[in-house]
């Protein structure tokens, strides 16, 4: 873990601490001896924390009475909290998730005497489509979904809210998010094992990614360094990586041999548009989405020097040993055939 410069039973609040990324991060602080406050939805399932000693807050982190009793008194924010895209979510509901609950948060902590920093987690996907990668944090915002623009829309908020107000806060923007407990990227890997690995178009199909565990030591970094304050910094390791590269690492901690497969994208992109239409006004989650095209026919590569050059901080999951850990992860709960 980094090194942990806040004291012991400092008290901290954490939204989303019941995700993949939350669960992560509050165990390292409690482990840390911090006095640790989290939101929780009454529909959140926490079993897998029961051990900590959580104090949890349940309510919306768009209610103001469920914020403002959370934020009471804390000297540390990390609003890790976000909507996750799915067919049934609404406009409105990425939009409470994203901008208000961050308008709320800043608003109830702002004035707090002994208030020490806001780690707000935005994402690098408020960059849309990257056009000459590799982006650094300067890149234009150009978000393609809902998910992105109240992204987008809440960063820019608290960027210009914190220095009108005296609220010292720094931005993490993480690239993509993996490792143990996750599976958004399973069907990914259960590729690589599988007979084929298709890929689509003709490019090279960069993606970036981060360890969960590097990715929350970078927020705690980021809560106490004195080059944070006030900064953006994109999270994520030195180089992206080609999918195929993902997939050849994948299939040979499983002791399997990948079979890539070059396939035409444009079909794939119009029967996406067909499932989006068809099954969003149903409140279906389609079985195809454009941007689940596209995660195989981008480039997404960013700059993360600023990350090292100001805050120092060298990765400690490189993609072969991460992905590779993966594997194994998902291989032992059954999730993997080897």
């Amino acid at each position: 873990m980094s090194s942990l410069a806040i004291p012991a039973r400092t008290p901290v609040l954490v939204t989303g601490a019941s995700g993949f990324t939350g669960s992560l991060l509050v165990r390292k602080l409690c482990q840390a001896g911090l006095d640790v406050r989290a939101i929780a939805r009454s529909s959140s399932r926490l079993e897998h924390l029961q051990d900590l000693p959580i104090t949890w807050i349940r309510g919306d982190v768009f209610d103001p009475d469920t914020v403002a009793a959370a934020a009471q008194g804390v000297a540390y924010v990390f609003h890790v909290a976000a909507a996750y895209r799915q067919a049934k979510v609404s406009d409105d509901f990425y939009r409470q998730v994203h901008v208000d609950s961050t308008q709320l948060l800043a608003k109830a902590v702002a004035g707090q005497p002994d208030f020490q920093r806001f780690v707000h987690v935005s994402t690098v996907g408020v960059h849309g489509h990257i056009a000459k990668p590799p982006a650094a944090e300067n890149y234009p915002f150009d978000p393609d979904d809902m998910y992105q623009k109240t992204k987008a829309d809440a960063e820019l908020w608290i960027r210009d809210f914190a220095p009108r107000n005296d609220l010292p806060c720094t931005v993490i923007r993480p690239c993509a998010i993996y490792g143990p407990g996750d599976t958004r990227l399973l069907k990914l890997f259960r590729l690589a094992v599988g007979p084929i690995f298709p890929l689509l178009g003709k490019g090279k199909c960069l993606y970036h990614l981060v360890h969960v565990d590097d990715l929350t030591d970078i927020m705690i970094l980021a809560a106490t360094h004195p080059a944070a304050l006030g900064e953006v910094f994109i999270a994520g390791n030195p180089e992206a990586v080609s999918l195929e590269k993902m997939g050849r690492i994948v299939a040979d901690a499983m002791g399997r041999h990948l079979r890539v497969v070059r396939l035409p994208a444009w079909p794939f992109f119009a029967l996406a548009a067909v499932c989006e239409n068809v099954c969003r006004p149903l409140g279906l989650e389609p079985p195809l989405y454009k941007r689940r095209v596209a995660f195989y026919t981008k480039d997404r590569s960013f700059n993360t020097a600023k990350l090292r050059n100001r805050l120092e901080y060298q990765v400690k999951w490189p993609d072969e040993d991460g992905l590779a850990e993966t594997a194994r992860w998902y291989r032992d709960k059954g999730l993997l055939k080897a």
